[in-house]
Order: C-alpha cells, then sequence, then structure tokens
C-alpha cells in the first residue's frame, strides 16, 4: 500500500486544549485517527509524526523525500522563520502540501507569511482540520503510477 507521511509541527500536541477558539476541539490522536482512516479509505495508508523540534522535522522530510506518494506538512511557527526546513522541502522529491488549520492571513501580520511554503506543491489555510483531507486527496490525485 502506498504511503503518505502527515508531519505536525511545535504545539500541535496540544490540538483541542490550545487555543480551541482557534484550532478546534479536535485531539491530535483524533485527527491522526481521521487522516489514518481517510487515507484507507483512499487505498493508502497515512503516518502521522509530531515534533517540536526543528531538527527533528527536517530528518523527518529527509527520510521521507522519496519512496512515498507524498507529505502533509503543518510546520506551525516555523513556516514564518525557518529557512532550514525550506531547504530540506526543496530536497523533497515527492508532492508536499503545506496545512494550516487557522487561516494566516487573518491572524497577526507576522503570521501572514509562509517561507516554508515556497518548497510545496500548495498551501491549505484556513479550512480546519478538513485542510489536511484535501492535502491527502491533492496528492492521491497526483501520485504517479
Amino acid at each position: 500500500m502506498k504511503k503518505i507521511i502527515v508531519i505536525n509541527g511545535p504545539n500541535l500536541n496540544l490540538l483541542g486544549e490550545r487555543q480551541p477558539e482557534v484550532y478546534g476541539k479536535t485531539t491530535l490522536p483524533e485527527l491522526e485517527g481521521r487522516l489514518k482512516k481517510f487515507g484507507k479509505e483512499l487505498g493508502y495508508q497515512v503516518e502521522c509524526f509530531q515534533f517540536n523540534s526543528e531538527g527533528e522535522i527536517i530528518d523527518c522530510l529527509q527520510k521521507y523525500r522519496k519512496g512515498v506518494a507524498g507529505i502533509v506538512l503543518n510546520p506551525a511557527g516555523y513556516s514564518h522563520t525557518s529557512i532550514v526546513i525550506l531547504d530540506a522541502l526543496l530536497a523533497v522529491e515527492v508532492p508536499a502540501v503545506e496545512v494550516h488549520i487557522s487561516n494566516i492571513y487573518k491572524r497577526e501580520e507576522f503570521r501572514r507569511k509562509s517561507i516554508t511554503a515556497a518548497g510545496c506543491a500548495g498551501l491549505i489555510s484556513g479550512l480546519g482540520i478538513a485542510g489536511y483531507e484535501l492535502a491527502i486527496q491533492y496528492i492521491v490525485n497526483t501520485a504517479k503510477g
């Protein structure tokens, strides 16, 4: 079965608890279960990771830069600051889609620019956790073979 990787960045381990008015009430384990089920319905295995450190995100991107159908990445706050995650994304040989639960363009000025999005096929922002499913659907639709 083909595999899709989902990487969540810092503080997303607190989904459902941290600012539920912004990020919703769904917890990370609930989100991961939903994505695995959705992927399975499409004939794909979804493997999920969450890292609070930049280096671990880079290690994961490097590990899965090829040999999977694609990568869904929510770099969280690193999207606004991390040139090194962008560099890792530029080495990825499969489609990568950046996802943000909140609409980064309706938030504080410093959140309105994503450095990391330049290394992705696209960016989905502001559609809640449904954005992850849209990213997975995109990867399935564009997967080779």
